[in-house]
């Protein structure tokens, strides 16, 4: 269940078979070769891998859209530090302040205001965030993904964006796909979209990226404010 004052409930996925930009940083090996409607695929998957195996952190805005099967929505937004390995800072700013927090091998959650925070391992960690936490790792898109594809069913946010669709070769009962919105030209990830069996979707959509941004190891420590107590989930 997702943990947040809201009443509605938001089911999460497991950590391993989330693990998308695991499989997307490892692949082919030209990068730079011209884009062919024949080629577009492999063009893509090897720019992201370049960008990304190289870098060492990065910053960003997101707005987190979560649509039920019911056609509910709940929508989120707030900043997000990267810092290989395995590190992450979600700050949620609105519509309430609350921290996503990973120090490479914990993973934190706090709603600002409640005399509690959730402390589980990152293998033990359902959170929907997870997936970014393998965005400078590395993986194998052949051993990971059973069939990758361009989407024609469904419109990029950002105009002239890419998508990518990816069928998992092993994902828990409810995961059923993922989609990837990359600029073509840059290579950035600039949306992630996981899916559920049950026709609910999960949309994180990035801006104001800044690659390369290695943040202080301190803005990945969680430092519960005074009368808070840390439960083990």
């Amino acid at each position: 269940m997702r943990r947040t004052r809201n009443n509605y409930a938001i089911p999460f996925f497991k950590t391993l078979c989330l693990a998308l930009f695991i499989a997307l940083l490892n692949g082919f090996v030209n990068p730079r070769a011209e884009a062919g409607s024949g080629q577009d695929l492999s063009v893509l998957i090897d720019g992201i891998q370049a960008k990304y195996s190289r870098m060492k952190g990065l910053s960003a805005d997101f707005q987190q859209l979560y649509t039920g099967k019911d056609g509910r929505t709940i929508r989120e937004s707030g900043r997000l530090l990267l810092k290989r390995p395995g590190k992450a800072r979600w700050e949620y700013t609105s519509p309430e302040p609350k921290l996503f927090l990973s120090d490479g091998k914990n993973v934190y959650f706090y709603v600002f205001g409640e005399r509690h925070a959730a402390k589980s391992s990152i293998r033990a960690s359902v959170d929907p965030q997870i997936p970014f936490l393998f965005l400078l790792g590395k993986g194998n898109l052949r051993r990971d993904f059973s069939r990758i594809e361009m989407v024609a069913d469904e419109a990029p946010v950002g105009a002239g964006n890419r998508l990518l669709r990816l069928f998992p070769k092993r994902a828990p009962e409810d995961f059923k796909q993922l989609i990837v919105e990359v600029d073509p030209n840059s290579f950035e990830v600039r949306r992630l979209v996981i899916f559920e069996r049950n026709g609910a979707r999960m949309d994180f959509l990035l801006s104001n990226l800044q690659e390369n941004h290695v943040a202080a190891d301190s803005e990945f420590q969680f430092n519960p404010p005074q009368g808070v107590t840390i439960r083990q989930q």
